[in-house]
């Protein structure tokens, strides 16, 4: 936006910033909040302090230096009444898992690591955060965010004190933290959508049926490579040798690779999701009912029956989709669910799918906002900067949605 369109906002903008951030119990420090949410949406190259301060009549470097790096107002406050406001308006289809990479130089920033880097799509030096997103098939905006604290950031204590890593935080797996995220958001909000998210986490057989245990629903891409038995696999009972402990129910077969369990009985139908750039997004796809096995999967059956003794050896069913194009010779993507198998396939497809909005998020979070042009280095300053980005981009995407708003525009 220019100064004119923005100085337009000021007025709805304060409202905004009011509600909010009334959490944060001083005026002066919700000021400057509004002002460096006036910096984010203002046009410029750089969304750095600096620069937007310079930008801004009003901007002032060294308070928002303070404001942002080391005031210590609580950011769980905020973005709770962000995610609030955004659900009640925008009311998502389904919730996407996913995580972003900020590249980096040197080694002091918090978090920062060689890891894979999506952004560049290598191994580098980076800062990985997780995220949760509300997404519609016209809409998305990010509701929860966590950074991501590499193995080599749990015992460095005079890297972890220089960053300010608080004490309680050490080293959790990316589906670890993206469950608690996930548990944040449903103790503040309704309800909990359909779960989406790539192979990165559908691949952890762990993580889908913790999401299970709480009732929750899920569309997960998952790997070719994942085991499974087919629907009708019918385990059986051994007959017992009279040495050693009683014999347990097993499948005659061994698991299979999904890729494996598709042949020529399986029945692709043509599913259009939605209209893309370039036409209409179209492909063919089957729904099968398996049966995932693997250590995980066994071990959670036996617990939920009440111990290997009392287990009939049954893996329960889920639900998996199956992508493969007219002109490709194979299958090029599944989906594991546990919505039931009678799901219309529109609807299987659409959620798989709508992963692909969050990438609006990213566009509009880094290129238009500046979400990864923070130059601080510490866990309080990024939670706060990934804050204040997130309240301007809720900011347009509530005036997006209302209808006032457009016709001012």
């Amino acid at each position: 936006m220019d100064t004119h369109e923005v100085n337009r906002l000021r007025a709805a903008l304060a409202l905004f910033v009011a509600d909010v951030f009334a959490s944060v119990p001083r005026k002066d420090q919700r000021a400057k909040g509004e002002c460096y949410l006036r910096g984010l949406m203002l046009d410029g190259r750089r969304k750095s302090i600096q620069p937007m301060a310079q930008r801004l009549p009003d901007g002032n470097m060294q308070a928002l230096q303070q404001f942002v790096n080391q005031s210590p107002w609580q950011w769980t406050p905020v973005r709770r009444r962000i995610a609030e406001r955004l659900v009640e308006v925008v009311k998502p289809d389904v919730w996407v898992i996913d995580d972003v990479s900020f590249p980096k130089y040197g080694r002091a920033s918090v978090g920062v690591a060689r890891q894979y880097c999506g952004a560049l799509g290598k191994r580098a030096n980076c800062q990985v955060a997780v995220s949760v997103h509300a997404a519609t098939d016209t809409a998305s905006c990010p509701l929860e965010w966590e950074l991501f604290l590499p193995e080599e950031w749990a015992h460095d204590l005079p890297r972890r004190t220089a960053a300010g890593v608080p004490d309680e935080i050490g080293h959790v797996t990316k589906p670890r933290l993206a469950l608690g995220l996930l548990e944040r958001l449903a103790d503040w909000l309704p309800s909990v959508p359909v779960l989406v998210a790539d192979a990165g986490y559908g691949r952890s057989v762990a993580f889908r049926l913790a999401l299970e245990e709480r009732g929750w629903s899920y569309i997960m891409a998952v790997e070719p490579k994942e085991i499974a038995r087919p629907a009708n696999a019918i385990p059986y009972l051994p007959p017992y040798q009279g040495l050693g402990p009683p014999t347990l129910p097993r499948y005659r077969e061994p698991a299979r690779p999904l890729h494996q369990l598709i042949d020529a009985h399986a029945r692709f139908e043509t599913v259009t999701w939605r209209q893309g750039s370039k036409g209409t997004m179209t492909s063919r796809f089957a729904v099968l009912e398996v049966r995932p096995s693997g250590k995980e999967a066994t071990r959670t059956a036996q617990e939920q029956a009440g111990g290997r003794g009392r287990w009939d050896g049954v893996l329960p069913l889920r639900t998996l989709l199956v992508e493969q194009p007219e002109d490709a010779d194979a299958p090029t993507g599944y989906w594991m669910s546990n919505l039931p198998a009678t799901t219309p396939i529109a609807d299987l497809v659409r959620f798989a799918k709508m992963r692909w909005r969050i990438e609006h998020d990213y566009r509009e979070l880094k290129h238009g906002l500046g979400l990864d042009h923070f130059e601080g280095r510490t866990w309080r300053g990024w939670h706060h900067h990934v804050t204040l980005v997130t309240a301007a981009q809720a900011f347009l995407t509530l005036r997006r949605y209302d209808p006032k708003a457009r016709t001012t525009a």
